[in-house]
């Protein structure tokens, strides 16, 4: 580097101490929070990439002063970064994260951050920082470096995510081939939980377009020598709660068949390990009677093997022992949870019940809830398929394998069979026949009407099915090649296009009286005399006298009722106080008499004397207000 380039850097270095002097007057605390703002460092933070340089129309030339420009700043924050972390102020040595001092490190990266915004340095250099930040720490200091991601990461990705991205990526991938998925799973959910945050939802980069399964997956389990009957009859052994039955269902020990080269537990560090197969006999029938756990044993673990490579179950034999395997599995989860029933004992286990609630200093507290692979040693068999929660997880596999067995099925390939670009990978020839698509609905009827038995068991499938049915979108947009979800901006043209027409739609409007276009329907409407009821009434009258039967009489009477009733209705608008002289319909008459009080009505003027002339006796005013 030229003398003028390490100027530079002094320079920069100079400024940026500076900064972190001010930033440690604004922030009081040696926490990451609060995150320090552009307001908290003021103008000072302009001096970063105010070096000016020498002005040129050749664009070549001025990308080249720009890079030469960002690489001195990202070399005068690279040298403070490296100082900070190996020599605190206090003149020690030291990397521990959990120093105070430490703080002078978050500081610096969130001016990196504010630099970076500002486009005055490269957009991922904060990044970049924090990814070298990761590898120099132990796993309980990258989860303090997480504290500080997770607490920035709106503001990490708010502007030019575009160049960030890929660092984010590597970054997480990176730590997450440092975590154990035994020991780590709740940081490892974290970290995942970080990166469907950060990136947009219909984002490619985790989707696994080829479909292809995690084969190396492997569950490996003991052999289990059948008992014969000479060895019943020399030793028996006892188990504590054991729910296996008598093995009197017809299977022998010819029905479980194990190849001749397995890896077992003690001999797991020798050789390869292989996954132990099942093979049932075709001709022999299902029996619902449960298996006994030596039996049942092989059986349920070989099971692993289909869940985690579903395209095993296009062969028809390994379809075939599937299903009996599943079958006599789902018998045997019945009849524990029948007999847990029985004795009232039917309960999920305490880890479980456990809020999921994340606790920062307590992680490996919450670790213990959860484990990746499964224990599969014999002696520990009957205790697992006694926990109901062990139960649930197994049939949750089950029901997600019957779901993709049902997306085999010729109705369900008709619903993809028009899309435009087709994900070939994820799309199989292999089509399910109506015999094994009927068992799969009913082995997923029944699984799920296991699943809501039991605590809670309601909610638990609830919670499931939703999961699972969420799932079919995006099982259905992966085979459509994942087109874009997104959808671009409104302009400000659209925008007030649809202002108007809002604002039009709802604005008051004075209705015509007759709409144009449109017929009168007053008529509809229009409310009869009380003369047009009276000839209809003589004749239902007329009716009743001269009714050969009971039948027609009443229904003589009821027409007259109905008049009368429409009659008496109208009327009550008009000549309310005349309907005292109607007595049950008899009497109609009296609607027509005139009304004497208002014939003989005259009208006075103010002094009290008719307006006609025929009297002037003054009016007591006394009386009139007080008849009023």
């Amino acid at each position: 580097m030229s003398s003028d380039g390490v100027n530079a850097v002094q320079e920069l270095t100079a400024a940026i101490e500076d900064l972190l002097d001010i930033a440690q007057a604004a922030k009081s605390s040696h926490d990451i929070e609060p995150p320090l703002t552009i307001s908290d460092l003021g103008a000072d933070i302009g001096r970063i990439g105010s070096r000016k340089t020498q002005q040129t129309h050749d664009p070549v030339r001025a990308e080249r002063d720009k890079q030469a420009q960002y690489a001195t700043i990202e070399t005068a924050f690279r040298n403070l970064f490296y100082d900070l972390l190996a020599c605190f102020p206090d003149g020690s040595a030291s990397t521990s994260i959990e120093d105070p001092a430490f703080v002078e490190v978050w500081n610096l990266l969130d001016i990196v951050s504010i630099v970076s915004d500002n486009e005055q340095c490269e957009p991922g250099l904060g990044l970049w920082l924090i990814e070298e930040l990761l590898d120099s720490q132990t796993i309980n200091g990258c989860r303090k470096i997480f504290d500080y991601l997770e607490s920035r990461r709106e503001r990490l990705i708010a502007k030019h995510f575009k160049q960030k991205n890929l660092i984010i990526l590597r970054s997480c991938n990176e730590l997450l081939r440092r975590l154990s998925r035994a020991e780590d799973t709740v940081f490892c959910g974290r970290v995942f939980i970080f990166l469907f945050q950060s990136f947009p939802l219909g984002d490619r980069s985790a989707v696994n377009l080829r479909g292809e399964y995690h084969l190396e997956n492997r569950t490996t389990f003991d052999i289990v020598i059948p008992k014969t009957e000479s060895s019943d009859d020399k030793m028996e052994i006892d188990r504590k709660d054991q729910l296996e039955r008598p093995m009197a269902n017809g299977h022998s020990k010819e029905d479980i068949q194990h190849p001749g080269s397995m890896s077992t537990k003690d001999g797991a560090d020798q050789g390869e390990k292989q996954v132990k197969s099942v093979t049932f006999d075709a001709k022999k029938t299902t029996t619902q009677a449960p298996l006994d756990c030596d039996t049942l044993y092989p059986i349920f673990w070989s099971l692993q093997q289909d869940f985690s490579s579903p395209t095993r179950l296009f062969v028809a034999e390994n379809f075939e022992a599937f299903k009996k395997g599943l079958e006599a599995t789902i018998v045997k989860f019945q009849e524990v949870h029948k007999e847990q029933e029985n004795r009232g004992t039917l309960k999920v286990s305490e880890d479980h019940k456990r809020g999921f609630k994340r606790s920062r200093e307590g992680d490996d507290e919450f670790a213990s809830i959860f484990n990746p692979k499964y224990l599969t040693s014999r002696d520990l068999f009957e205790l697992e398929i006694s926990d109901l929660s062990f139960r649930r997880h197994i049939l949750v596999q089950a029901l997600i394998l019957m779901d993709f067995l049902l997306s085999l099925t010729p109705k369900a390939k008709a619903k993809l069979a028009g899309l435009p670009t087709p994900n070939k990978s994820v799309l199989y020839d292999y089509t399910l026949n109506d015999e094994d698509a009927k068992w799969a609905t009913q082995t997923r009827s029944t699984v799920a009407n296991y699943l809501q038995q039991g605590p809670e068991g309601k909610f638990y499938y609830r919670m499931v099915d939703t999961v699972l049915s969420r799932d079919k979108n995006w099982v259905r947009w992966k085979a459509e090649n994942c087109p874009p979800i997104d959808r671009p901006p409104i302009t400000p043209e659209e925008f007030s296009e649809a202002k108007k027409a809002g604002e039009k739609a709802t604005a008051s409007k004075r209705l015509r009286s007759t709409p144009l276009g449109s017929l009168d329907l007053s008529f509809l409407w229009a409310v009869p005399t009380l003369e047009s009821f009276l000839p209809g009434i003589a004749k239902d009258e007329e009716a009743i006298k001269t009714a050969e039967n009971d039948e027609e009489r009443q229904r003589a009477k009821d027409a007259k009722a109905s008049k009368v009733w429409r009659m008496l209705r109208i009327a009550s608008k008009t000549k309310l106080k005349l309907l005292d002289k109607i007595d049950d319909g008899n009497n109609l008459q009296a609607l027509f008499e005139p009304d004497a009080e208002k014939e003989n009505y005259k009208p006075r003027n103010s002094e009290g004397a008719k307006l006609d002339g025929t009297g002037s006796e003054p009016i007591d005013r006394t009386e009139v207000s007080r008849d009023a």
